[in-house]
């Protein structure tokens, strides 16, 4: 099998210094090589570890993926890869639809392998129950603020409130496509009466985050 190593430091000094990456590599080149695998390239970002934005080599690694040039991801942490359960859940998930392998070593997750798979299930399984925790803290939380009164809506108006929950939403992984959904459904207002869209959500978002 083909595999590509991706390891990740989340500041220039880091980077510059190596501190961290060699290990990283380390671990990912003595876990190909235990397993016969040729470790075609290491991508390495240097990015914060709270989403996926903003990490090009990444990107890279899954679009090579993606046309199989590779067969298989291999990541030394966790952690280096995602510290959002629903980001990892839906790593898993383009690797299914995909057809291509995620190893990740600290965890023993390696779905080139039947038990490696089921722990992967198990894991897409929590990020599902972690989604619909959050959907009844914002059902709380809208509640809460329609019965103090709160004027929900959108652009100039836009109550604190509402800011809060869409900054919470997007930061937990939703699209904004299924935040605007999440506010229609809850029957948030608009400023216009209808329903809420991705592009209104994504406007809020940019000019108050």
């Amino acid at each position: 099998m083909r595999a590509i190593g991706y390891c990740r430091v989340s500041t220039d000094e880091q980077g510059d210094s190596g501190l961290g990456l060699d290990a990283q590599r380390a671990v990912i080149t003595t876990e190909s090589d235990r397993r016969g695998w040729t470790l075609d390239t290491i991508h390495t970002d240097i990015a914060s570890g709270k989403s996926l934005r903003g990490r090009s080599h990444f990107a890279t690694a899954l679009q090579q993926l993606a046309r199989r040039d590779a067969d298989v991801l291999v990541v030394a942490k966790l952690d280096r890869l995602s510290r959002s359960v629903s980001d990892f859940a839906a790593i898993l998930a383009q690797s299914q639809t995909e057809g291509w392998a995620l190893n990740i070593c600290d965890l023993g997750v390696d779905t080139t392998t039947p038990s490696g798979k089921m722990v992967a299930q198990i894991m897409m399984v929590l990020a599902e129950w972690e989604r619909e925790m959050i959907g009844d803290r914002t059902r709380a939380a809208l509640r809460a603020a329609k019965a103090k009164g709160a004027k929900l809506g959108r652009r100039a108006n836009v109550a604190p409130e509402t800011v809060r929950l869409i900054r919470v939403l997007r930061e937990s992984g939703r699209s904004y496509g299924a935040i605007a959904a999440a506010l229609t459904t809850e029957g948030v207002p608009t400023a216009q009466g209808g329903r809420w869209h991705a592009a209104t959500i994504k406007k809020i978002h940019e000019t108050y985050n």
